[in-house]
């Protein structure tokens, strides 16, 4: 089993190098978790939050599911780990921001665009994000050029912060000053950040200051 064994050997480098070096930190996380920011992010393998914004070990409370989809309250049926993980976030840990992180090149949001009719559970769960899809695709009736897929991965993070707020707790909380909430997508291919700017409604990207192309 290579891959099993990749894992392992992957674990022998983080147990010889990482653990070892932040030590200390381990030892302060052993008794407790006090991260300040929740992140709702895509399975997808190629996207690891950690990494994008090379958080430490316990920075980051993250919750992961395809799309990165938070369903409204109103589609809860009992057992939710989307709604088990965000209350614990706001309501037990008081995390300081809960940010929805979407990603460029989305299966679950080409799902969306073009269900999978043999794959009935991947198809039930990207039904959450019909509102947003629906009027993508009345767009692109009426402007034919526009990318559905990017349109959709940003119209989807709007609609999880929409969602997020029909939660009474993630509501009280954002009301009473203590909770924000952001929306953020990242880009596979060229590694650009865009953050919903609350005010325009749009993603702009982030600067940065790289070292010059050798």
């Amino acid at each position: 089993m290579p891959e099993l064994q990749a894992l392992i050997e992957g674990y022998r480098r983080f147990r010889a190098g990482p653990w070892r070096e932040q030590r200390l930190r381990y030892d302060e996380l052993a008794l407790g978790q006090a991260p300040r920011v929740m992140v709702i992010a895509c399975s997808d393998s190629r996207v690891d939050p950690t990494r994008v914004f090379d958080a430490s070990p316990g920075q980051m409370f993250v919750l992961r599911n395809v799309a990165n989809l938070v369903p409204p309250i109103s589609a809860i049926r009992e057992q939710s780990s989307v709604a088990a993980a965000l209350e614990y976030a706001v309501e037990v840990l008081r995390v300081d921001y809960v940010v929805v992180f979407g990603h460029a090149r989305c299966g679950g949001i080409a799902a969306a665009l073009a269900p999978l009719p043999d794959n009935r559970f991947i198809s039930a769960w990207v039904e959450h994000i019909a509102p947003a899809r629906d009027k993508v695709l009345a767009a692109a009736q009426i402007l034919p050029d526009i990318d559905c897929q990017a349109a959709l991965e940003q119209a989807g993070v709007r609609l999880s912060l929409a969602n997020l707020r029909s939660y009474p707790f993630v509501a009280a909380a954002e009301q009473e000053g203590r909770l924000k909430l952001a929306g953020a997508i990242f880009d596979i291919a060229d590694g650009d950040l865009k953050l919903l700017d609350p005010g325009t409604d749009r993603f702009e990207r982030v600067d940065v200051s790289l070292p010059p192309k050798i």
